[in-house]
C-alpha cells in the first residue's frame, strides 16, 4: 500500500519503522513542526521526523491543517495515497483530508476506545489504577477519536509500572496492532464497529497543577499518581521547605491508622504515612538536586522519623 504517515513523538517511531522495513511504500511524512528545546531553546526537530529523514522520505511541517488547507489537500490528492496512518500526530484533519485515501485514515490510538478518548489515555489509565489498558485502530472521523474501531489489542498494567514505561510497551504494540490492521483491510477482512458512546470517556491533557501529592488518600491513589505522573510533569510534594519529585514508588502494607498522613515512618527507607498504608518513594529529585534512588537521596541528608511532606 502506498501511505502517508502522521506522527510527532516517540511513540509514532515503532509503527513508522515497522512500516519502513514492510512491503509497504512509505511516501511521505507529516510531522509537527521544530518546536524549540534545551537551554539555548535551539529548533529541534521531533522523532519522526529525524526517522523520515534518515530514511530519505519526504516531509511537510504545516503549522495546520486547516489553514492553507487547499495547498495541503492538493499535495496529499497528489501523492495519491491508499491509506493515512495517523500515530499522535497533535493535529486534526479536516475531512476533506479524511476522504481523500482509498481505505481511509488508520488512528493508532492507546487506549481501548470508547475509553480514554483525547490526548493523554496511557496517563490517565495509570493514573486511575486501570488494571489493563491497549491499542486501538480505528478509522479517523471529524470528532476527537470517535472514528469505527477496526482492531484492538490488549495488556495488562504492572503494579509499579510507570506511565513512561506503558508508553513505550504501548508504541511497540501499536506497531504490531497497525501491521495487522493494514493487512486485514488491502484483503477486506474487516468490519468496523461502531463505538459506543455511552461507555466513552475523555483523557484530558497532563498540567503541572495536577502534581502535589495529597497523603491523606489510600497508598492506592497515591502510589497510582506517582506511576501516572512519571516523568512528566512528574508528582510532587514538599520536604522541609523545597519541591520534592517523585518518579517511582512502592506500596508498603504497614497499618497508618495511628500515624500522620505525610509523616515519615521508616527514615532508612524512605516511607511515608497515607490514609491506610504506605508509600515508598524509590526515585526522587530534590529542587536543585539530580534524579537519584532514594536510597542515595537518603546517604547524604538525614530525614528524622515523623518529618512531615507536603
Amino acid at each position: 500500500m502506498r501511505i502517508i504517515y502522521m506522527g510527532t513523538p516517540d511513540f509514532a517511531i515503532p509503527a513508522l519503522q515497522s512500516l519502513i522495513d514492510s512491503e509497504h511504500e512509505v511516501a511521505a511524512v507529516f510531522t509537527q513542526p521544530d518546536k524549540p528545546k534545551g537551554r539555548g531553546m535551539k529548533l529541534a526537530a521531533s522523532p519522526v521526523k529525524k526517522l523520515a529523514q534518515e530514511n530519505g522520505i519526504e516531509v511537510f511541517q504545516p503549522q495546520s491543517l486547516k489553514q492553507n488547507a487547499d495547498e495541503y489537500i492538493s499535495k496529499i490528492r497528489e501523492i495519491d495515497p491508499d491509506v493515512i496512518v495517523v500515530a499522535a500526530y497533535g493535529k486534526i484533519l479536516p475531512k476533506e483530508i479524511l476522504e481523500i485515501p482509498e481505505f481511509g485514515c488508520v488512528n493508532v490510538h492507546g487506549s481501548l476506545l470508547p475509553k480514554y478518548r483525547g490526548a493523554a489515555p496511557i496517563q490517565h489509565a495509570v493514573l486511575n489504577g486501570d488494571e489493563k489498558t491497549g491499542i486501538t485502530t480505528m478509522l479517523m472521523a471529524e470528532g476527537l477519536d470517535t472514528g469505527d474501531i477496526l482492531l484492538t489489542s490488549e495488556t495488562k498494567i504492572g503494579e509499579n509500572e510507570t506511565a513512561e514505561e506503558l508508553f513505550d510497551r504501548l508504541s511497540v504494540l501499536g506497531a504490531e496492532l497497525l501491521m495487522n490492521t493494514l493487512k486485514e483491510l488491502e484483503n477486506g477482512n474487516i468490519t468496523p464497529k461502531k463505538q459506543d458512546e455511552q461507555n466513552a470517556s475523555y483523557a484530558s491533557m497532563l498540567a503541572k497543577d495536577m502534581c502535589e501529592i495529597d497523603f491523606s488518600k489510600s497508598a492506592f491513589e497515591v502510589h497510582k499518581k506517582i506511576c501516572g505522573l512519571s516523568s512528566w510533569p512528574c508528582a510532587s510534594t514538599r520536604l522541609m521547605g523545597k519541591r520534592i519529585k517523585v518518579y517511582r514508588s512502592e506500596i508498603v502494607d504497614i497499618d497508618t491508622n495511628e500515624k500522620q498522613n505525610g509523616s515519615v515512618i521508616d527514615e532508612n527507607k524512605f516511607i511515608v504515612a497515607c490514609k491506610d498504608k504506605a508509600v515508598k518513594l524509590v526515585t526522587v529529585q530534590l529542587e536543585g538536586s539530580k534524579k537519584m534512588s532514594a536510597e542515595d537521596f537518603l546517604r547524604g541528608r538525614k530525614i528524622d522519623r515523623g518529618t512531615i511532606l507536603g
